[in-house]
C-alpha cells in the first residue's frame, strides 16, 4: 500500500483565514506551505513527484497539484497536508486552474494533440477533455470566472474558453510561444485584458480580450546577463496584485522582478531575486511578492513597496510554480 507522508514543521493549530503560500519544486517529490507572518515553513507534503502547477479551492480548504510523473491531479487538504484524492489525465500534464466557484478544475495538457481536462472537484473525475489548437503550457480561470484560458508553445495559441459552454470560444495566433499570463478587469468587472510572456521575448504582450487583438507589447529594461536564462523564455512568470496598482514580471536575464504600475505599465522598480526566477505570488494584502528561483532552490520574499527581498527562504528542488491560500 502506497504510503503518503506530511512533515508538520510548526505543529500548531492554524488561526482563521491563514496566509499560506504554496510552493512546488519541479525536479523534487514535495510541496512546501509557507507562512508570510514569519516567512518560514510550516508544512511540507511528500509523495508529489514532479509536481508542476498548483492552485486552490476557493474556500481554501484544498489545494490541487499536476503531477507528471504519473499525469494526474491531486488534491490535498490545506491545513494537515493529507491526500485526499487522485484522478487521470488524459495526458502528460502542466499548469493547473479551478473555476471560481470551485467546482470544476483545469488541467493543461502539454503532450500533442494538447487540450484542457476538466475534472468534476466533487467526485475527482475527469469529464471532458476540451481540444485546443497544440499542447497546453498554462491555463488560467479570468478574474470575472466566464472563461478558461490556455496558452500553447508550439502552435503559439492562446485559446479562450466558455465557462459556461466547456466550448472554444475563440482563439488568437501569436508570432511567438505563449507562456506565463495574468489578468485585469474592466470597471464593470468583467475580464479587459490578458498580459501575456512569450517565448524569446523579454517582456511581454497585451490581449484585449473584447477586441481579440494585440495591443501592446513591452520589453524589459535592459540588463547586463548575470546567470542562466530560462531555456526559451527569458521571462517567466507575471502577475497583477489583488489591488490591481501593480504589475510583477520575473526576468531571468537580470535574475529579478520588475514593477509596473497599473495600468500605465510605466517600471516603478525592480528587486534581484536569485538565479532563474519562474514564477511569482502575492500575498492578499498585495505588500509580498513570492518569487521561485529555480536556479536557488529557494524563494525571495519581496516587500513590494520598499522594493527589497526581506527574506529568502529554502525550498526543494527547482521550485517553479506557487500560488497563495488563504486556509480558513
Amino acid at each position: 500500500m502506497k504510503r503518503f507522508w506530511v512533515s508538520l514543521a510548526l505543529a500548531l493549530p492554524l488561526a482563521a483565514g491563514s496566509v499560506r503560500v504554496i510552493q512546488t519544486n519541479a525536479a523534487g517529490d514535495t510541496a512546501q506551505f509557507i507562512d508570510p507572518a514569519t516567512n518560514k515553513v510550516v508544512l511540507t507534503v511528500k509523495d508529489l513527484e514532479a509536481p508542476h502547477g498548483v492552485t486552490s479551492s476557493p474556500d481554501g480548504t484544498r489545494a490541487y497539484f499536476t503531477v507528471e510523473s504519473d499525469s494526474t491531479v491531486v488534491a490535498v487538504d490545506t491545513k494537515t497536508g493529507k491526500h485526499l484524492g487522485k484522478v487521470a489525465l488524459s495526458g502528460h500534464p502542466n499548469n493547473i486552474a479551478v473555476s471560481k466557484d470551485g467546482k470544476l478544475i483545469f488541467a493543461g495538457i502539454a503532450v500533442a494533440p494538447g487540450g484542457v481536462d476538466v475534472i468534476d472537484a466533487a467526485t475527482m473525475k475527469n469529464i471532458k477533455t476540451i481540444k485546443v489548437k497544440g499542447a497546453v503550457h498554462n491555463v488560467y480561470v479570468t478574474p470575472d470566472g466566464k472563461w478558461v484560458v490556455s496558452g500553447s508553445v508550439g502552435s503559439r495559441v492562446l485559446t479562450v474558453i466558455d465557462m459556461a459552454k466547456l466550448e472554444v470560444a475563440w482563439d488568437h495566433t501569436f508570432d511567438k510561444g505563449v507562456r506565463c499570463m495574468t489578468f485585469d478587469t474592466a470597471p464593470d468587472g468583467s475580464a479587459a485584458h490578458v498580459y501575456l510572456q512569450l517565448s524569446d521575448v523579454h517582456g511581454f504582450a497585451v490581449l484585449d480580450l473584447k477586441t481579440h487583438e494585440e495591443v501592446n507589447r513591452v520589453m524589459l529594461p535592459n540588463e547586463p546577463k548575470v546567470g542562466e536564462v530560462h531555456s526559451g523564455a527569458p521571462s517567466h512568470g507575471i502577475g497583477i496584485t489583488p489591488d490591481k496598482k501593480t504589475l510583477a514580471v520575473d526576468s531571468s536575464v537580470a535574475n529579478g522582478v520588475f514593477f509596473y504600475s497599473m495600468p500605465d505599465l510605466k517600471v516603478i522598480g525592480f528587486v534581484p531575486t536569485g538565479p532563474t526566477p519562474d514564477w511569482l505570488t502575492f500575498t492578499p494584502d498585495s505588500k509580498m511578492v513570492y518569487v521561485a528561483n529555480a536556479g536557488a532552490n529557494n524563494v525571495s520574499a519581496v516587500d513590494i513597496q520598499a522594493r527589497k527581498v526581506v527574506a529568502v527562504i529554502p525550498v526543494g528542488e527547482v521550485p517553479k510554480r506557487n500560488a497563495t491560500v488563504v486556509v480558513p
